[in-house]
């Protein structure tokens, strides 16, 4: 519907996936994993509500399908939002605040904190109008920080980021999304 889908789709087939758009229920049988992008989360929102696609996607995410949801995509996953009004899947125990790293002339690149998991040790992060991770639950595991606060966050099979990763030439973010 919205956001850099080609990017995603570039980034999957260079680590040997096929990928596919989404746009009814029937586009999700068959899926191994899903990727919500960025883009505006309203608007998003508002064609899920359009295309009866709510249903669909709490039913993939709760058969523990992974998913990887990136700034717009991680607010849909959330449990909450704040500065706005936007459905969520709560597939993450997470509060999203939109747009809490500015307007887009505010946007910006930033490499995780040394101490990121799963390698993701100077993964550089593009943000624009990303949402900030907050309030994380007791089974939301911290993957990688932007100076001390969550960027890249995993509940069970969903991952979560604030950052746009296919904005990057850098594969290791899709690489967790991926089946084994």
């Amino acid at each position: 519907m919205q956001g850099d889908i080609e990017a995603h789709a570039g980034m999957l087939r260079s680590l040997g996936a096929v990928p596919s758009r989404v746009l009814s229920k029937s586009d999700l049988l068959g899926l191994d994993a899903l990727v919500l992008p960025g883009g505006e989360s309203t608007t998003i929102s508002k064609g899920i509500d359009r295309l009866d696609l709510w249903d669909g996607l709490r039913s993939f995410v709760d058969a523990g399908r992974p998913v990887l949801g990136t700034c717009a995509g991680a607010i849909l996953l959330s449990r909450s939002v704040e500065n706005g009004i936007v459905g969520t899947l709560g597939a993450v125990d997470v509060v999203a605040i939109r747009n809490a790293y500015g307007t887009q002339v505010d946007s910006f690149a930033a490499p995780v904190d040394g101490g990121a998991r799963e390698g993701l040790e100077g993964f550089r992060c593009i943000f624009i109008r990303a949402p900030r991770l907050r309030d994380a639950g007791p089974g939301v595991e911290v993957l990688a920080e932007v100076e001390g606060e969550p960027v890249l966050v995993r509940q069970g099979r969903v991952l979560v980021c604030a950052f746009h990763p296919e904005l990057s030439a850098d594969p290791r973010v899709h690489r967790l999304l991926l089946p084994d």
